[in-house]
């Protein structure tokens, strides 16, 4: 998912803190922004994330460490083509009013995501199932979803092709369910304070937008005797600074992100505090091959990617813990080995030196300098970024015309075609290559500079059609050596998550997903 912010008020906050002292068993978490809402079929954010993932539950879950474990579903059994997924679900499973969880409610859920009308942004992670994608397009009734229910506890779901990936998806909150019972009652209002209704560990008690969320232990939720936390209060601030400073005053115990200026501050003064960890997201270039763009001509865009100092970007400009890429799958990834751009292994030297041969048989060089539209999303450490590649580039003749836009007019921009060379990150959605690398697939609309490939869309689908995940992943590898060797995009580094954590707090565990729900969280005393 695209990393993606919104706006909160400070002044608001500061309040709201002042006015609610904490109980020893009340978690305090400083999140990133303000949810958009919280109807899991309506959100897109990392922020919202930690909210609705504590309020809800999927089929399949994540412990601590983002292992996925049995969530409403207890066990699951599947067919030998890994087509029809067969999941039981525990006959203790209810919504936090007390109404049971049935199976129809995650066929009313699906039905529901994956309908135009809902206009869900992740509707496409369950394009596997049979009919999603052509549902999702208008092009089917929903009720030609391959997902039905057996019985109260039995539910059957039968995939286009075999994914093996499917069971990372039903753990993101797009394949959470919803209570059809509220939702049939009070509509769009079913969100609000004391009519929503979930079935995670938390329910909610209040929500004061731009202020605080507050939930509640949710007694109904199956494994409640094993959650130690009676409440959790989060607190959106979109300022970094200030959540630091509620942090460093004892006013919240958890600080998703802070400011990176700060890093070697917080790790000399900090240091128990302070959690930077590989995370399972890339930084890139996107470089855009449509006809009539320079960047369209591969020399192009191994010279930029080979006069790229990554690591004085990561060590020396950002200095926040950041790791040099040379591949778009990041480090970390279940059953996937790091792949690497021809060129990662020379010198600097040798790279310059063959940057510009290659922009001179390109046709550029002194008498026809190169000039590109270099654009990101308005930034501080994005704008230190650009600038850093448009003087790395300058010996080689390459002017860059640097433009900024606020996200959501950079990445629509991006989409049109509008720059050369233009900034984007990912976030896994669910930690599988397939997750990254759908990104180059000619026609995706997240694949910003229009790569295209016959051989690597070809690989693809031979990926998406192979059980065994030893032949999956190498078949992805040679997709993944097939778009670098055409340097399709301008890989710069894998982004690390920054949290700051009390020490006060036990369950907390760095991992490369940055999920860390509430139920496994506990205060020592």
């Amino acid at each position: 998912m695209p990393p993606i912010r919104s706006l909160v008020s400070a002044i608001a906050l500061a309040s709201s803190l002042a006015a609610s002292p904490a109980l020893a068993d009340t978690l305090r978490i400083a999140i990133m922004g303000e949810p958009a809402s919280l109807d899991p079929h309506q959100v897109s954010g990392v922020w919202e994330n930690d909210v609705v993932g504590d309020l809800f539950e999927g089929l399949v879950t994540e412990d601590a460490h983002v292992k996925r474990i049995p969530g409403v579903a207890r066990s699951w059994d599947i067919s030998d083509d890994g087509k029809i997924y067969t999941f039981h679900l525990r006959e203790n499973a209810k919504w936090s009013d007390g109404e049971p969880l049935t199976a129809e409610d995650f066929v009313f859920s699906w039905r529901r995501l994956l309908d135009p009308n809902t206009a869900a942004n992740y509707a496409y992670l369950l394009y596997p199932v049979e009919g999603a994608e052509a549902i999702n397009k208008g092009e089917a009734d929903v009720d030609t979803l391959g997902v039905r229910a057996i019985d109260e506890h039995t539910l059957e779901v039968t995939l286009t092709h075999s994914t093996p990936y499917f069971l990372d998806q039903l753990s993101h909150y797009t394949a959470y369910p919803v209570p059809e019972h509220v939702l049939k009652e009070y509509g769009r209002d079913w969100i609000r304070k004391g009519h929503l209704v979930s079935n995670g560990a938390f329910k909610l008690d209040q929500w004061r937008s731009q202020n605080r969320i507050e939930a509640s232990k949710n007694e109904y939720f199956h494994d409640a005797d094993n959650v130690a936390l009676d409440e959790v209060i989060y607190y959106p601030i979109e300022d970094r600074n200030a959540a630091l400073n509620r942090f460093r005053g004892g006013e919240v115990d958890i600080a998703r992100e802070f400011p990176t200026q700060q890093y070697q501050w917080l790790k000399d003064n900090l240091p128990d505090e302070t959690h930077v960890a590989p995370y399972l997201g890339i930084y890139y270039m996107a470089l855009n091959s449509r006809e009539g763009h320079p960047t369209s001509d591969v020399r192009v865009r191994e010279a930029l990617n080979l006069a790229t100092r990554r690591d004085v970007i990561s060590d020396n400009i950002l200095k926040i813990g950041t790791i040099p890429a040379w591949s778009i799958v990041p480090e970390g990834i279940n059953d996937y080995e790091l792949q690497e751009m021809p060129g990662h292994d020379m010198s600097s030297d040798e790279r310059m030196a063959r940057a510009r041969e290659l922009l001179s048989e390109a046709g550029y060089g002194p008498d026809k300098p190169l000039n590109l539209v270099a654009t990101y999303n308005t930034d501080d450490d994005h704008r230190k970024v650009m600038v850093a590649l448009a003087a790395m580039w300058k010996p080689l003749g390459v002017n860059l015309d640097l433009r900024n836009a606020e996200v959501a007019v950079h990445y629509q921009n991006m989409r049109q075609g509008d720059f050369d060379v233009g900034r984007a990150g990912w976030i896994g959605d669910y930690n599988d290559p397939q997750n990254f690398l759908s990104l180059f697939e000619t026609g995706v609309p997240n694949n910003y500079g229009a790569y295209s490939s016959a051989e690597f869309d070809a690989l693809m689908d031979q990926a998406a059609g192979t059980q065994d995940m030893t032949q999956r992943a190498d078949v992805m590898a040679n997709a993944e050596q097939v778009m670098l060797k055409d340097f399709g995009a301008l890989p710069l580094y894998y982004y690390v998550s920054r949290n700051l954590v009390s020490t006060r707090l036990s369950g907390w565990e760095d991992n490369i997903e940055d999920l860390h729900r509430s139920r496994w969280i506990s205060i020592e005393q």
